[in-house]
């Protein structure tokens, strides 16, 4: 990504309480023109808070910044006119048909050619056949493409989505992932994705890492990778829940992670981890492999527990 672009997101020490309850704790955060970025984090860990912020539907306590260069305590009306939003829940109405969403979409945003558009964007989805079908008869994956396409709709230049694969089969978010990386190349639009998966968050330019409401790593994942100065071995064999439980207890083994029949061990302290991992390293199949976004995420949080907070 090109460091001389502007930014399209530019926010710093962002602050929200609910009832008293921090939700989101000095956020900064900058985002370039034309960037995909990847916002992760735990349930309740201020991601949807802070996207609803830079989009104008909450008011920060405190801080302050810009949004497509406006002010976006300000001109948080102006913002709402040029960014895309997609919420985590499916926000269009069940019970009116396609045609008629995009339509009501199309108005609330004063779109020129409103039929055109409609029609256009109908057929772009190839659902002209099914115009008026409703909406809340539509499959989790033709729902989230209508979503997109309804954000799309007065050519934004920033989309903020929150987590808008959730749900969705593998195919689907492949051909969603497709369409926001076109977006970006040929439009130049920016965009900010709310996402829990890590094959997703390998797609963006850039990521950064919230819990409790406190970004703790940003960067491109090679970065953050390599920052986190983990070691991480991938185990092979029998039994590795019973050994995961024996390895939980030793000096130096900070995370152990089941993948399905591999067993993740990792440490910030190598030497350390080695010597204590030795006793076991004749009854499996040990590698050492470099650490996944997944390792150094969980790493950042081992022993917290987020469902207190609001998100």
């Amino acid at each position: 990504m090109d460091s001389n672009k502007p930014l399209a997101i530019d926010v710093k020490n962002l602050k929200k309480s609910f009832n008293g309850k921090p939700a989101v704790r000095d956020v900064s955060l900058s985002v370039r023109t034309g960037e995909i970025f990847g916002f992760l984090g735990p349930n309740g860990s201020g991601k949807t808070t802070t996207i609803r912020m830079l989009c104008g539907l909450l008011t920060p306590d405190s801080g302050s910044g810009t949004c497509l260069g406006k002010d976006i305590i300000r001109e948080s009306q102006a913002i709402k006119l040029e960014v895309g939003y997609m919420a985590q829940r499916f926000g269009l109405y069940d019970d009116l048909s396609i045609e008629e969403n995009l339509s009501f979409i199309a108005r609330l945003y004063g779109v020129s050619n409103r039929k055109e558009v409609v029609k256009s964007t109908i057929e772009n989805l190839g659902l002209t056949k099914r115009a008026k079908q409703l909406a809340g008869t539509l499959s989790g994956g033709w729902k989230q493409r209508l979503a997109l396409s309804a954000a799309l709709l007065h050519k934004p230049k920033l989309l903020l989505l929150d987590e808008p694969t959730a749900g969705v089969d593998p195919k689907a978010r492949r051909d969603f992932w497709g369409k926001i990386h076109k977006l970006a190349t040929h439009e130049g639009i920016t965009t900010l994705v709310s996402t829990h998966y890590m094959d997703e968050a390998e797609r963006c330019h850039r990521l950064a890492y919230i819990a409790d409401g406190k970004i703790l790593v940003r960067g491109t994942d090679q970065e953050i990778i390599q920052s986190s100065n983990l070691t991480t071995w991938q185990v092979r064999g029998e039994n590795l829940s019973s050994l995961m439980e024996k390895l939980q207890k030793l000096p130096g083994v900070d995370q152990t992670v089941l993948f399905g029949n591999l067993l993740h061990v990792s440490g910030k302290n190598a030497d350390l981890l080695e010597k204590n991992i030795a006793p076991f390293r004749s009854s499996y199949q040990w590698q050492k492999v470099e650490a996944t976004l997944e390792d150094v995420f969980i790493s950042l949080v081992p022993n917290n527990n987020f469902d207190n907070h609001t998100d």
